[in-house]
């Protein structure tokens, strides 16, 4: 028996709250990638796997907000909490290869493509992972075309949001790839959520799992604090606020004193800035 699917059943509260969750994961991941680009290659693995867990987290936390206005008629939804839990560690996962791609290959030509790809398959792969932890007195259906078109929807999004962060060109610019990003995410779960079809058996056969607001309340707050302190790195570092550039470091070489370039000054050019010097004669005069 087709069943009704309401996915807005507190109105426009969810949607919002959700875009606004992919938008803050999406700017803390991106300005991590964008740091990444600027440091040293030591430094870069630690900035880039801060971003993806990010990111990660944030189309994680979005997907489960979205969910709690998704309701079936005629049957309760549970979730399976082994399944929940794999969704998030594949989006960390996948979102994490693309970026680390960008990270080292720059945010140009078929690096940009691989890693966008890979992000968009990443952001795919967790919401329908997501769905199929997802317990009911039925079955879903998913219509094929409209399937590809969110898959294609995240996978250009990401591309364009990683290009954008690879500009490093201010704060304006992280701001705007993290739009794309949650547009990136939220465009592509409701594009799939419009692909659902749910099909109720009718019984009266207990559904196995947990109910929503046993499971994905106490799962979202680990998620979430991850974001505030993703947050707190973000605020205290002011380079990637600014989007400035870092300076290169110094370069030492042996036997020679670390000194301002300033400070270098040749020899002839001192004794110019002294001027004329005034020779005196050492041979006593007669008188």
């Amino acid at each position: 028996m087709h069943s009704t699917v309401d996915g807005f059943s507190y109105g426009l509260v969810t949607p919002l709250v959700a875009f606004l969750m992919a938008c803050l994961g999406g700017a803390l991941g991106l300005r991590c990638t964008a740091r990444a680009i600027r440091v040293a290659r030591s430094w870069r693995p630690g900035w880039l796997a801060l971003g993806a867990a990010t990111i990660g987290s944030g189309i994680w936390t979005m997907h489960f907000v979205a969910m709690t206005g998704f309701t079936v008629e005629g049957t309760p939804i549970h979730y399976d909490r082994l399944i929940t839990f794999a969704s998030l560690a594949v989006a960390v996962v996948m979102v994490g290869i693309g970026i680390f791609i960008v990270g080292y290959k720059g945010a140009s030509g078929t690096a940009l493509f691989t890693g966008g790809t890979i992000t968009g398959l990443g952001i795919a792969s967790m919401h329908y992972l997501g769905m199929a932890g997802m317990n009911l007195d039925g079955y879903l259906e998913y219509d094929v075309p409209t399937v590809a078109a969110s898959v294609a929807i995240a996978m250009a999004a990401a591309s364009a949001a990683l290009w954008a962060a690879g500009q490093v060109r201010g704060f304006l610019w992280g701001l705007g790839a993290s739009v794309v990003m949650g547009l990136a995410v939220t465009g592509m779960h409701y594009t799939g959520m419009a692909a659902l079809e749910v099909h109720v058996h009718g019984t009266a056969d207990p559904v196995a799992g947990e109910p929503a607001a046993t499971l994905l309340g106490p799962m979202m707050v680990g998620p979430l604090a991850f974001l505030v302190l993703a947050g707190v790195v973000v605020l205290f570092d002011p380079l990637m606020v600014a989007g400035g550039s870092a300076p290169p470091p110094a370069e030492r070489k042996p036997g020679v004193p670390a000194h301002s370039p300033a400070h270098h000054t040749p020899a002839r050019s001192r004794l110019r800035a002294r001027g004329p010097v005034e020779h005196r004669s050492r041979t006593p005069q007669r008188r």
